[in-house]
């Protein structure tokens, strides 16, 4: 079954929607509710009217190219106005607050060690 241009995997189809960019479990449980789709079905196991249901309800959501794009937007408007959230988002670091002496791994990448700042004599 294909949904916004992404294949959903052979999931229960309340985990299966979850592979669409911009639905985590609670919307998915949502949509089904909506369409009226038991949780517990399997996603291939889905009539074609179940499935054109799902994508009705979808519909209505902002997902995978169009969501990526607004936040893209979003963080670009950040870094055009040139307020604080943007220049940390240009920087690598963490926007909201967090501590940067340790842990921020995530965004600031693997450690760089940095020596005494002396240079080593070279030995005759």
């Amino acid at each position: 079954m294909r949904i916004a241009g992404i294949t959903l995997p052979n999931k229960r189809i309340e985990y299966a929607l979850t592979a669409i960019y911009g639905i985590g479990l609670p919307r998915a449980q949502e949509i089904l509710a909506e369409a009226k789709i038991d949780f517990g079905k399997k996603s291939d196991d889905l009539t074609d009217d179940e499935e054109n249901a799902i994508r009705k309800v979808i519909e209505d959501y902002k997902i995978e190219g169009d969501l990526k794009r607004e936040r893209s937007a979003n963080i670009k408007r950040l870094r055009d106005i040139k307020s604080y959230r943007g220049l940390r988002h240009q920087r690598g670091l963490p926007a909201r607050g967090q501590r940067t002496k340790t842990n921020a791994r995530t965004l600031r990448g693997k450690k760089k060690t940095m020596g005494s700042g002396k240079r080593k004599v070279e030995k005759k």
